[in-house]
C-alpha cells in the first residue's frame, strides 16, 4: 500500500508518496513474480533480437532488441520494487538464460545434448529455490 509522509511543518500535507511494498497492484507480491516473469521473457526477445540483428546491421532485429531490452528492464525494475535485488536479478537472468537456450535449440537449430539439459535444469531448480525461499 503507498502512503504519504506529510510534508514537513504542514501536518495533513503530503509531501510525496512512497511504497510500503505492498501496493494493491502487487497482491502480496504475486504481481511481482508474474511482472519478473515477463521481464526474463521480454529479455529472451531481445537476446533472439540481437542474434538476428547481425551486431546491429539488421534495422528490424535491432529494433527489436532495444525495444525489448527497454521493457525488460524497465518491468525488472517494476518487480525489484516488492522483490529482493538478489532474487528479482539471479531469476530475471535465469529466465533469460533458459529461455535464450530453449530459442537456440528450436529458432537456430543448436545442439541438444544430455550434459546441456542437464546444465540447464539445474538453472531452473536454482529459480524454483530462489522463489520458494523469497517471502514476497
Amino acid at each position: 500500500m503507498s502512503r504519504f509522509i506529510p510534508a514537513p511543518g504542514r501536518p495533513g500535507a503530503a509531501a510525496h508518496c512512497i511504497s510500503t511494498g505492498d501496493d494493491p497492484i502487487f497482491y502480496g507480491g504475486r504481481m511481482a513474480w508474474i511482472i519478473l516473469v515477463l521481464a526474463g521473457i521480454a529479455e529472451v526477445i531481445w537476446a533472439v533480437g540481437l542474434k538476428y540483428s547481425e551486431g546491429f546491421t539488421r534495422n528490424l532485429p535491432s529494433l527489436i532488441t532495444c525495444v525489448g531490452m527497454a521493457i525488460s528492464i524497465w518491468l525488472l525494475a517494476i518487480a525489484m520494487r516488492t522483490l529482493p535485488l538478489g532474487t528479482a536479478y539471479a531469476v530475471w537472468t535465469g529466465i533469460g538464460a533458459v529461455g535464450s537456450f530453449i530459442a537456440g535449440i528450436v529458432l537456430l537449430g543448436e545442439a541438444v545434448s544430455l550434459a546441456r539439459i542437464a546444465s540447464v535444469s539445474l538453472i531452473v531448480l536454482g529459480l524454483i529455490g530462489l522463489k520458494l525461499s523469497t517471502a514476497a
